[in-house]
């Protein structure tokens, strides 16, 4: 993969390094040689990349090129973004601890030049930032607030070549031939097979709900050697990874404030295929979306009711008990009670609204199991049932002290699973999207409802893919090799 450093007037720049052509914004957006060439990385540090300017459009032409680019509209974006910021500053909390812990000042101004500062003691600080928000030039600005008596991150921003003092010109040439020559550029930044395409699948062994077990995940890196594949098994220690690869699977339990979502956002904004998407995760991990959706498009799921402080004792004192009460983003029957009678129901959602504005009461419908029909692709994938735990209204018991705390599970053929189950998961997943997704579902009767729509679904060794065996893994693997060849013709 050819590289280009874009910057403004690059004869007064002395980069020099082998392999790495240095041009001007104007000859990138406007010389047709490359409109042609895919197989192109750019490195934009124009002078300025407010919207509209020639930085901003080098960075978002490239995208349409099909090149790879850094810093990436979304990197622009996520700047701008507070609650980025935070959640960001939540991960690196201890090391801008360390590392600023001797500063005299309350304000702390960290430039960072292709991952590193003019002071090394700075370094792996700068380099988790560079590897956070990828851009060349970045700079980070950080307060100390008495209170808490903690460093904060107050603001990142890109740095436009054209503010970069005559005196940090060296450092910048230098540290820019330090990243082009390093093995962190040759692996990171470059195509890293010889194979059709890569895959990264993203895990975390020490996730205690983890939705695959370690047999599953061996077997999903089979199935994608076997179809073509390189594929590579990534945590989140490998963030800046990302742009080397042309799809991302997520194999980790997913949130929105999590590393998962940043991961999701950024491969998307890179151009990979990913499962599970930024839209999927915002949707499926927020049971009040769900069953906002679920009501506006007629779908039957057990009557629920939006609960917030000032309907509280309203709705408190009309439901039907036992009800099931939910927090929005509640996974593995994690943040679900079951109150039976208004003075519980008051307690417990007083509670609940310490981290939520809005939560929910649910009709309590019990069942000896919950169906769960897996979906890809808009096409079924298995068809499980998930028991209950004994003596327990839940699939998971977590206050049972037993060594194993959830119910049995088995799985049937798709084709022997009744129709209407079918029907009803997959109009309720096509109103998410193309992803993958597990549907739980209550069946009373003849008549299916559906109780929540999950990205991330478990996929399992021995359980869901009793039916079908590897040939389960094969299928999903086959969704991203066709989406990703499709994308690159």
């Amino acid at each position: 993969m050819a590289s280009l450093i874009i910057i403004n007037q690059p004869k007064k720049w002395n980069f020099s390094i082998p392999g790495i052509e240095t041009i001007s914004p104007r000859e990138y957006l406007s010389n047709k040689k490359f409109f042609d060439d895919k197989d192109i990385k750019i490195y934009n540090l124009s002078k300025s990349y407010k919207y509209q300017s020639e930085g901003y459009y080098v960075s978002l032409l490239a995208m349409a090129r099909g090149h790879k680019v850094m810093p990436g509209i979304s990197t622009i974006q996520d700047m701008k973004s507070q609650a980025v910021i935070r959640v960001i500053e939540h991960d690196l909390d201890e090391l801008i601890q360390k590392s600023l812990k001797k500063e005299a000042s309350k304000k702390y101004t960290l430039s960072i030049y292709f991952g590193k500062n003019l002071a090394k003691k700075n370094d792996k600080l700068s380099n988790q930032l560079f590897n956070m928000f990828r851009a060349p030039l970045l700079r980070a600005y950080f307060v100390y607030d008495s209170r808490d008596k903690k460093w904060h991150i107050q603001n990142i921003t890109t740095i436009p070549a054209s503010e970069i003092p005559e005196d940090h010109k060296p450092y910048v040439e230098e540290f820019a031939k330090i990243y082009f020559t390093s093995r962190n550029f040759s692996s990171n930044e470059t195509k890293i097979s010889k194979k059709a395409f890569t895959l990264a699948i993203l895990t975390n062994p020490k996730d205690i709900h983890c939705p695959s077990d370690e047999k599953a995940i061996q077997k999903f890196v089979h199935a994608a050697d076997k179809k073509g594949f390189d594929v590579h098994l990534i945590t989140k220690d490998d963030y800046a990874k990302i742009p080397q690869y042309d799809g991302l699977f997520i194999r980790e339990t997913t949130s929105v404030n999590h590393h998962t979502y940043r991961f999701s956002q950024r491969a998307k904004a890179e151009g990979l295929i990913v499962i599970d998407d930024p839209e999927s995760i915002i949707k499926c991990t927020n049971k009040v979306y769900l069953a906002e959706l679920l009501n506006s498009h007629s779908i039957p799921s057990p009557k629920t009711i939006v609960i917030h402080k000032d309907n509280l004792d309203e709705v408190a004192l009309s439901i039907t008990y036992p009800t099931i009460l939910k927090q929005p983003d509640g996974a593995f029957s994690l943040g679900v009670i079951k109150v039976s009678d208004p003075i519980e129901f008051l307690l417990k959602a007083k509670a609940m609204f310490e981290f939520s504005d809005l939560i929910l009461a649910q009709e309590f419908t019990p069942t000896e199991f919950d169906w769960r029909v897996g979906i890809i692709d808009r096409k079924p994938l298995y068809v499980s049932k998930y028991y209950m735990a004994k003596n327990h209204w839940q699939i998971y018991d977590h206050n049972s002290k037993a060594q194993i705390n959830y119910g049995d599970s088995e799985s049937i053929r798709i084709e022997d699973a009744p129709a209407g189950l079918i029907k009803t998961a997959l109009k309720g997943c096509n109103l998410i999207g193309d992803g993958f997704y597990g549907v739980d579902l209550k069946q009373v009767g003849k008549e299916f409802y559906i109780i929540e729509i999950n990205d991330n679904p478990s996929i399992d060794s021995d359980t869901e893919d009793m039916i079908l065996k590897d040939e389960l893994y094969d299928r999903i693997i086959e969704v991203f090799w066709n989406r990703i060849k499709e994308k690159k013709q």
